[in-house]
C-alpha cells in the first residue's frame, strides 16, 4: 500500500510539472503561442507607435508661430490674369475694372419628391467691384459655404427648371452672399455650370 501511494505521488508530480519525462521517456513539448496572438500583438505595437508619433508631431514638435500668422504679400495682377487662392477660388480681372471670383464647385444632395437621391453641382462666379471684396469673400468663405449648402439642400429639382428657375436662383444667391459679406457687396452671381443628377 505504501508503494501504491508513492507511485501515485510520482504520477501526480509528472502531471503537475508538465515538463518531466512521460511514461515512455519522451520529453513533453513546450506550447508555442498561436499565430493569431502574434499578429494581434504586432498590430497593437504598430498602433501604439503611430499614436506616439502623432502625439509628438501635434504637441511636442517645434512650431514657428510667426510663419503661421504672417500674411502673404499680394502681387499685382495683370488684366485678365487668373490667380488661385488658398480656398481653391480663382480671381481674375475682367473688363471695366470688375473682378471675377470663382469659388470651388458646390455639390449638394437635394430634396426629391419621390425620395430618390438627387445631386446638384453648381459652378458659380461672382462679379465683384474690386479686389478688396475678393479679400472679404476669402475671409468669409466658411460662413459663405455653410449658407450655400444650407440653402441649396432645401431646393427641389423642379425649383430650378427653366430660365425662371435659374434667374430666381441667381437672385437668391446674390441676396444671401451680400448678407454674409456685408457691408461689402457683389455685383452679380453668374452660373457657369448647373448639373442636376
Amino acid at each position: 500500500m505504501a508503494k501504491d501511494v508513492a507511485d501515485q505521488k510520482v504520477d501526480d508530480d509528472e502531471v503537475v510539472d508538465g515538463e518531466g519525462e512521460g511514461a515512455d521517456g519522451e520529453v513533453a513539448d513546450k506550447k508555442k503561442p498561436p499565430l493569431m496572438l502574434l499578429i494581434i500583438g504586432a498590430v497593437a505595437l504598430v498602433l501604439v507607435m503611430g499614436g506616439g508619433a502623432a502625439a509628438y508631431f501635434l504637441f511636442l514638435a517645434p512650431h514657428n508661430p510667426a510663419a503661421a500668422h504672417a500674411k502673404p504679400k499680394k502681387e499685382a495682377k495683370k488684366d485678365g490674369e487668373k490667380k488661385g487662392d488658398k480656398n481653391g477660388a480663382e480671381i481674375s480681372d475682367g473688363p471695366d475694372g470688375v473682378v471675377f471670383y470663382t469659388p470651388p464647385d458646390i455639390v449638394v444632395n437635394m430634396q426629391a419628391a419621390d425620395g430618390r437621391p438627387t445631386f446638384l453641382k453648381l459652378k458659380l462666379t461672382f462679379e465683384l467691384p474690386n479686389h478688396d471684396t475678393a479679400d472679404t469673400l476669402d475671409e468669409s468663405m466658411p460662413r459663405l459655404q455653410d449658407m450655400l449648402q444650407t440653402f441649396l439642400r432645401e431646393l427641389r429639382p423642379e425649383d430650378l427648371t427653366g430660365s425662371q428657375g435659374s434667374y430666381q436662383l441667381r437672385v437668391e444667391l446674390l441676396r444671401r452672399v451680400n448678407l454674409v459679406i456685408a457691408p461689402a457687396k457683389i455685383n452679380a452671381v453668374l452660373i457657369e455650370e448647373m448639373l442636376i443628377n
